[in-house]
């Protein structure tokens, strides 16, 4: 992905005036980071749009005046290579989460949309794009999160999963378990969310650990690349999630 000045080539698509207008007005306060080149208020334009643009970042209504925006993306990406996606809806509903992590959006919003939360998938964007970028620096290898007496360093590859802790968070790895003093949400912010997903209102899982899932019992096998175990149970809701979410 080409980038202008480490901006972000953006495109908002939104089939309705209101909330477009308004997502525009917001994306004002982050020049810094991207660059607006289109907005568009259908699937044929956007379509348009997109393969003469090439974007980095595509702000995408889920619902397209009927269409599904599922089918632009497949559609695009027999031609182009597809540009970050953070997904904006009206509709909390869990098929469009699938569909979200399908395509390893950056991020999925809720309409309107909370200022806070659009800082965070930007951010979030930005991160992938410099991770991206040929000859920039890796990323460390280990996260640093505060504990109670200091500081621990865990690799995100080593996380199992993670619980709300009253208004902090334990982690537990393979090997461990520690309390951060970090609340669910900004660990949620922190971990690439096409690999950590959060199942329920306490919960984050490492996908890519997934061993076993018991619908009865509501429990979740996790495995390393050794092969350690890690057994969590779920809600009702954080079960039936992942049963969809491994297909």
């Amino acid at each position: 992905m080409e980038k202008n000045n480490h901006k972000l080539i953006t495109i908002v698509v939104e089939d309705e005036r209101l909330p477009r207008l308004s997502l525009l007005k917001k994306l004002e306060d982050f020049r810094h980071a991207l660059e607006v080149v289109d907005s568009c208020d259908n699937y044929d334009t956007a379509l348009e749009s997109i393969l003469k643009n090439r974007p980095d970042l595509v702000f995408l209504d889920i619902q397209l005046q009927g269409r599904d925006s599922i089918q632009l993306l497949d559609e695009l990406k027999q031609t182009i290579p597809l540009p970050y996606i953070i997904f904006t809806t009206a509709y909390s509903d869990r098929k469009y989460l699938m569909s979200a992590i399908k395509f390893s959006a950056v991020d999925y919003l809720l309409k309107p949309i909370d200022k806070g939360e659009l800082a965070a998938a930007i951010a979030k964007a930005t991160d992938r794009a410099e991770a991206e970028t040929p000859d920039q620096p890796s990323l460390p290898e280990k996260m640093s999160f505060k504990t109670s007496n200091g500081r621990i360093l865990i690799a995100a590859d080593d996380i199992a999963f993670i619980k709300a802790d009253g208004n902090y968070a334990k982690i537990t790895t393979f090997m461990s378990k520690d309390l951060v003093l970090e609340n669910l949400l900004s660990l949620q912010q922190r971990l690439p969310n096409d690999v950590f997903v959060r199942v329920d209102r306490s919960t984050i899982i490492n996908l890519s650990k997934v061993y076993r899932l018991n619908q009865q019992q509501h429990t979740c096998t996790l495995q390393s690349k050794d092969g350690k175990l890690q057994m969590l149970e779920l809600s009702k809701s954080g079960i039936e999630m992942l049963m969809e979410m491994m297909g």
